[in-house]
């Protein structure tokens, strides 16, 4: 119960990695505001948490898109008119947007990624700063991904908006770390979703045939168990967590568990964020003054 009279808003919560992560925290003891753009989808998450729920926990779902303000904003009336305080803010919602060449792929389908996987994660966390900054603590958990850290040919609007939430996890962490709030992005991992369905259903063509085929034995492997990731979410989202910030985590192959025992070592290191690869640092001395 290591969530225990906390309280929380996981977006894109209705399936997938989102609805494992509210399941997890929901039988840690937290209470929850689900948030997803299909009431139908939400209704039976809500619906199949319930009889987990901890003594005095409650759950509380609110259709929207987060990718639009007015809906952020409708959210966050919500959490304000139901619950004395928020903790925990869990930004999960995000698609994988077009598929293929830059130059065949349908713009508007580009900048619509844009909207959700980056502007919507900088709307919601924006209408949470007020709650966490009054009560001088709080936590923000960003699912990033590979395409952080990893150039993905094909599926531009996916990798650039992931690494932009990397870089703006790493800019607020910086921004509110002396109210106490901290904020990190996870990797979760290779995740057989409907989202990787909908990557191998785009096909090599689109893909790239090396990219197709390195997602469809993922696939048929199994991929990363989705509470590998939601267990990292726990993490973050509990007091164990307190003092990590501005981190970017791979929740399989980084051992988190044991951070907290090196905490003034992490926190004084740029190791787990992003950074530039210089000439310097991998033996070129003639590509530095």
């Amino acid at each position: 119960m290591k969530l225990q009279g906390r309280t929380a808003v996981i977006t894109g919560a209705s399936q997938g990695l989102g609805a494992e992560i509210a399941r997890q925290y929901v039988v840690n003891g937290a209470s929850v505001v689900l948030c997803a753009r299909s009431a139908d989808k939400l209704a039976a998450q809500q619906q199949a948490l319930e009889p987990l729920l901890a003594t005095g926990a409650r759950i509380v779902a609110v259709v929207g898109d987060v990718g639009e303000r007015a809906d952020v904003d409708a959210l966050f009336a919500t959490v304000r008119s139901e619950f004395p305080r928020l903790d925990i803010l869990v930004n999960n919602a995000g698609i994988y947007g077009p598929m293929g060449n830059i130059e065949d792929i349908d713009l508007d389908e580009w900048v619509d990624a844009i909207r959700i996987n980056l502007l919507g994660l900088v709307y919601v966390s924006r209408a949470a700063m007020p709650m966490f900054r009054a009560q001088r603590y709080g936590k923000i958990v960003n699912i990033s991904g590979g395409g952080a850290a990893n150039p993905m040919p094909a599926i531009t609007a996916y990798a650039a908006s992931k690494a932009g939430v990397v870089r703006f996890t790493e800019s607020l962490a910086l921004e509110c770390k002396d109210d106490h709030i901290d904020v990190n992005a996870i990797a979760p991992g290779a995740l057989v979703t409907r989202m990787m369905e909908q990557l191998l259903e785009a096909g090599p063509e689109k893909v790239g045939h090396q990219f197709y085929d390195r997602m469809k034995k993922i696939a048929v492997e199994g991929g990363t168990p989705l509470d590998v990731g939601a267990a990292l979410c726990v993490f973050l989202g509990s007091a164990d967590s307190d003092g990590i910030t501005g981190k970017l985590i791979a929740a399989q192959w980084d051992r988190w568990e044991d951070w907290p025992k090196h905490l003034d070592e992490l926190n004084s290191s740029d190791a787990y964020t992003l950074r530039r690869i210089t000439g310097r640092d991998r033996k070129m001395e003639w590509g530095d003054k």
